[in-house]
């Protein structure tokens, strides 16, 4: 009886593929979800880019010029990508104020621009995985991304 189990063919695929498929399905969706982890961070550094760089170019209050600069501009811009905070967010989950950080504040604008003055940016997020990150017990991922920029007024 141990000879013919030991020579019969039959179940071999099934047993094979058993073994097989877990592994690829974790493996496929472990892929996805770094993928997806790499494309959120990557629209958080956009985001904070970008509100960087209009903050560093927003022009303090003179007598001759009011400034129509806000930080609710600077923050539509990073969660939205426009102004006007139109549309849909770049990530669904990154619209909190506390998520985007912005220093100096508009009153702190120098006038005019001093060649040491910088104006930084840090966003974070909290990545909302898959299902599979908590069957493994992996906790949620934060990433933070700071950019500094000279500020130079308009």
């Amino acid at each position: 009886m141990l000879r013919r189990f030991a020579s019969d063919r039959e179940g071999s695929v099934l047993v094979e593929t058993l073994i097989a498929v877990p592994v690829v399905t974790v493996l496929t969706v472990g892929v996805l979800e770094f993928g997806n982890i790499f494309w959120q961070r990557q629209l958080v550094q956009t985001g904070v880019r970008d509100a960087a760089r209009y903050w560093s170019r927003c022009r303090p209050t003179t007598v001759e010029f009011a400034a129509t600069c806000s930080v609710d501009i600077a923050r539509n811009i990073a969660f939205y990508g426009n102004p006007a905070g139109t549309g849909a967010l770049r990530l669904p989950n990154w619209n909190s104020t506390d998520d985007l950080q912005i220093v100096p504040a508009q009153d702190a604008f120098p006038s005019p621009p001093q060649p040491d003055d910088i104006v930084t940016v840090t966003g974070q997020l909290t990545h909302v995985s898959s299902p599979m990150f908590g069957l493994l017990g992996i906790d949620p991922i934060t990433f933070t991304y700071t950019h500094s920029e000279r500020y130079i007024g308009w």
